[in-house]
């Protein structure tokens, strides 16, 4: 068949056109690579959310399951609505109120200026939705310390008050634009001063105002369902790999290292928990295999960015036996914090916001000292100190007030017939029986 001149430039534009978008493409500021990345990290965060409810959820009694996921799920809806209105302005905003106290930037009220703004190569959409999922998981944490007494409205009034008052600023001071605890020099890469120890500490001081379940501890309180709680754990060691690699806000070397390590910690969390169980008590149990996962993240978490491998070997390992000894502890020292939020995140991930500066490799230490020629492990230290100092002192007086206002506004503790009930059909109505173990 003869081929016409026509014929041969229709053939020609064919070949071209889908060239010429793709330079399009490749020439603009979005890098497909790290963007690719960082969706998919913030979809590993929030599948941290789900696994964040299973994981409270099989630990606590059976009349309480329903309530308690619910304390994790209805975060998403509270604190992803003020995250939306202003949130992001108030943690991230570049104009400083109040002395630093909280940022603000009036494009990132209701999120209406960042249409078309690319930060870092990455649609500043998608970093907004990443920093938000961190925002929601957080006062979900301290949900733990509250389970299975508190009334739903007071919690949902706590955690939107506790967001605003607590969370916003500081996650300014940390991570924000001029942030003072930033600008001191405070290693913090994914929240272990943000999000662990705030809610850490936070729990223990609602844990406290709350007082303890009606028969704690001469009752037994067993978990409904280790199953669901191990799946839960799964879930959240699957979601923290978004959650430290995905704060490079990047997809290179950086990234590589705190995914590393955040699997490194945590196998050493799980493996030293196993281990200390082992020679107790001749026998390893579901429960505290778990609690060596979370321990081993949650010490890495402020650490990921910066330590090397056998640091976090390191980390994991003392991690586990502190929160061993703070969890037996417990019920000597009186307070009631239900799922060891206290226990856990704050005292595991305290542990890594200061013993970071003593396992930080190498060729950070060489890039940090050819800027500031003065660096000291011991200085680093000090500055960790200052950062641990401010979170807990202001998180743990600002919580103190919320609970405070909750309980007077809006009732903040279940009433004892209601926590007889169980949370489940008191709170909501319902109960999650179908797919529990009864016994």
């Amino acid at each position: 068949m003869k081929t016409t001149k026509s014929s041969w430039w229709i053939l020609a534009l064919a070949l071209l056109l889908p060239a010429t978008l793709f330079a399009q493409e490749s020439g603009s500021e979005i890098d497909t690579g790290t963007t690719s990345w960082m969706l998919i990290s913030t979809g590993l965060v929030l599948l941290m959310i789900p696994g964040l409810a299973m994981f409270y959820g099989g630990l606590v009694r059976t009349k309480n399951v329903l309530g308690t996921m619910m304390h994790t799920f209805v975060a998403l809806a509270i604190i992803g609505v003020l995250w939306t209105i202003c949130g992001y302005a108030l943690t991230f905003g570049d104009t400083q109120v109040l002395g630093g106290f909280v940022g603000w930037k009036k494009e990132y009220f209701f999120l209406m200026g960042i249409d078309d703004s690319v930060v870092g190569g990455i649609p500043e959409y998608v970093v907004a939705m990443f920093q938000g999922k961190f925002a929601i998981i957080t006062p979900a944490l301290i949900s733990g310390a509250l389970a299975e007494r508190v009334r739903f409205r007071g919690y949902c009034f706590f955690i939107a008050f506790w967001f605003l008052i607590v969370y916003c600023p500081l996650c300014h001071w940390v991570w924000g634009p001029e942030g003072w605890l930033l600008n001191a020099g405070v290693i913090d890469l994914a929240g272990g001063l943000v999000i662990h120890v705030s809610a850490g500490i936070s729990a223990l001081v609602a844990a406290i105002y709350l007082g303890a379940r009606r028969g704690y501890p001469k009752t037994a309180m067993h978990p409904n369902n280790l199953v669901m709680t191990m799946m839960g754990a799964g879930l959240l060691w699957t979601g923290w790999f978004g959650f430290n690699a995905g704060s490079t806000l990047g997809s290179g070397m950086d990234t590589a290292r705190a995914l590393a390590m955040t699997q490194i910690s945590a196998a050493s969390g799980a493996f030293t928990w196993t281990i200390i169980e082992a020679i107790k008590f001749r026998k390893v149990t579901s429960l505290g295999f778990v609690s060596g996962i979370l321990a081993g993240l949650v010490v890495i978490t402020p650490a990921a960015g910066v330590v090397h491998p056998v640091g976090a070997l390191a980390l994991g390992a003392i991690s586990s036996f502190a929160c061993y000894a703070a969890l037996a502890a417990k019920a000597k020292l009186g307070y009631d914090d239900s799922l060891d939020c206290f226990g856990i995140h704050g005292i595991g991930s305290g542990l890594g916001v200061l013993l970071l500066a003593f396992f930080i490799r190498q060729n950070w230490i060489t890039d940090t000292l050819a800027a500031q020629a003065d660096w000291t492990v011991m200085g680093q230290f000090l500055v960790q100190l200052q950062g641990m100092g401010a979170t807990i002192i202001y998180c743990g007086l600002a919580t103190l007030l919320i609970c405070f206002v909750v309980d007077k506004l809006f009732g903040f503790r279940a009433s004892a017939d209601d926590e007889k009930a169980g949370l489940d059909h008191s709170q909501h109505g319902e109960h999650g029986y179908g797919l529990l173990n009864l016994n």
